[in-house]
């Protein structure tokens, strides 16, 4: 229970302290109501048996004062108020005892109730004898019934002089019992609020202690003194998750002092280093591309020049051997790393030219160009491989239905934008990620390619644009075409 009560949150813990106190106190409460509403139940009914015999003694006076009443006026209402008046007296006798018993109590409630009934009679009969104006008779029976009158009258005045005086007796003993009970009820009631004010302020205190911890150990450490020695409070609740998170950013802060500190102290030495790595990292891409060309690609494309010097002029043979060595003379240009778009453009065609001569122009280009933007700068050899891998991957084996669309326009004020989309079969979701970050090798080029993987093209775009994203990939799927989109700076002009 205790386990599961430091598990709750603030909050709730709190408020349990606060429910639990106070259905303590209600409970005490109830319980001294009940006992006081019990004790006075018990002081009322000390004198019931007098209230009783008062009552009894008031209603055999009514029926003596009714009869004698219409003995004198003789009229309907006196008669009916006679009985009434005995109807009335009839029910308060009728409680009383009956039978014979040892308790001189009982006995005389059973001498009282044989006298009212024996009086009673004689009064009837003294009304009869009135009604039939026998005058001898109803006063003979009035003077009986006035003798019994009296009797009844000492025998109620004696019993209630002894019910009063036991009960006045007992009264004075509850009444002591009461004010015992009263006195008691006082005291609980301020011991269990003593319990629980002391409860609370322990189960307060011991909430309240890790804040103070707390409190006193991110002053240590806003002063500056992070070796201080951990803070841990167990639990689940506010304070634990806010202590072990504080202990967490304390160790986190040490260990990036220490780490910024050793970083420092090496990252002096190796700026110079750095910098001279960074000179030599274009020109180490342009020599990594120049490498790549592919000799079954030259292969091929002289191959298909000799097969063309064959079947046709020599002026068609001049002009496609020109374009060939347009296309490698681009290639391998040397301390040129950087172009504009007119001039990867220009490569674009040359590329397509060549291969529209291969494959008998199976390949469909279309070019929309913003000309305001043909001399943005741009690191050579990135359309190309890009437009090759649409041809091999894309629209290769449509049978003279591809297309290449190319676009360049203005996206932002300072960003232009490049489009390069194909019709072909369109690329995954997870074909897509592996070329962005890299693990789509060379190794899936075909033979006849070129040898720039995109790979290659991300990363030397990433090092030119100065961001990770320079090129997006946009594709529905397999059989929805493909759209790469290349983003680059116009203001300014970067240098290799």
């Amino acid at each position: 229970m205790i386990k599961r009560f430091n598990r709750l949150n603030l909050q709730r813990r709190i408020s349990c302290i606060y429910l639990i106190a106070n259905l303590l106190v209600l409970l005490v409460n109830v319980l001294l109501l009940v006992g006081m509403n019990r004790m006075s139940r018990e002081m009322e009914m000390v004198y019931r048996d007098n209230f009783h015999l008062n009552e009894l003694e008031q209603s055999l006076n009514n029926v003596q004062d009714h009869m004698t009443t219409y003995l004198n006026v003789k009229t309907t209402d006196a008669l009916t108020n006679y009985y009434k008046s005995e109807q009335s007296f009839r029910t308060l006798i009728e409680p009383l005892n009956q039978s014979i018993s040892d308790v001189s109590f009982y006995r005389m409630e059973r001498n009282i109730r044989n006298m009212s009934q024996q009086y009673l009679n004689v009064v009837s009969l003294t009304i009869d004898a009135k009604r039939g104006r026998n005058v001898e008779k109803y006063r003979k029976y009035y003077e009986q019934a006035t003798k019994l009158n009296e009797y009844i009258h000492n025998y109620i005045l004696s019993l209630n002089n002894e019910r009063f005086k036991i009960n006045s007796d007992n009264y004075l003993a509850l009444s002591r019992t009461f004010r015992i009970f009263e006195l008691a009820s006082l005291g609980l009631i301020c011991l269990v609020i003593l319990g629980n004010v002391c409860i609370i302020i322990r189960l307060v205190g011991k909430m309240i202690m890790p804040i103070t911890k707390l409190s006193a150990w991110a002053n240590e450490v806003s002063s500056g003194n992070l070796d201080i020695q951990p803070l841990h409070v167990s639990g689940e609740d506010e304070i634990a998750i806010l202590t072990n998170a504080f202990r967490k950013m304390v160790v986190s802060i040490r260990a990036y002092i220490d780490q910024l500190t050793t970083t420092m102290a090496s990252e002096q030495a190796l700026k110079e280093k750095e910098l001279k790595m960074e000179a030599h990292l274009k020109d180490a891409q342009l020599k990594y591309l120049q490498a790549q060309i592919n000799p079954h690609f030259l292969f091929n494309t002289l191959n298909a020049g000799s097969g063309l010097a064959m079947m046709e002029g020599a002026d068609k043979t001049v002009q496609y051997l020109q374009q060939v060595s347009e296309f490698y003379r681009y290639n391998v240009k040397k301390g040129d790393n950087m172009v504009t778009i007119a001039d990867e453009i220009v490569q674009v065609d040359t590329y397509l030219y060549i291969l529209n001569v291969r494959f008998s122009g199976e390949i469909h280009f279309e070019k929309k160009i913003d000309p305001h933007l043909l001399q943005t700068p741009i690191p050579s050899m990135i359309l190309q491989p890009i437009v090759e891998n649409c041809v091999h991957h894309g629209i290769r084996e449509m049978m003279g239905q591809g297309k290449i669309f190319l676009k360049v326009y203005q996206l932002e004020a300072d960003k232009a934008c490049i489009s390069i989309r194909d019709n072909g079969k369109g690329m995954s979701e997870k074909t897509i990620a592996r070329v962005l970050d890299g693990s789509y090798r060379k190794e899936q080029l075909p033979s006849g390619s070129n040898g720039v993987g995109l790979d290659n093209v991300i990363a030397r775009l990433r090092l030119f644009t100065q961001s990770q994203e320079p090129l997006s990939i946009l594709s529905s799927g397999e059989g929805m075409g493909t759209e790469f989109i290349i983003y680059l700076p116009t203001l300014t002009q970067k240098d290799d």
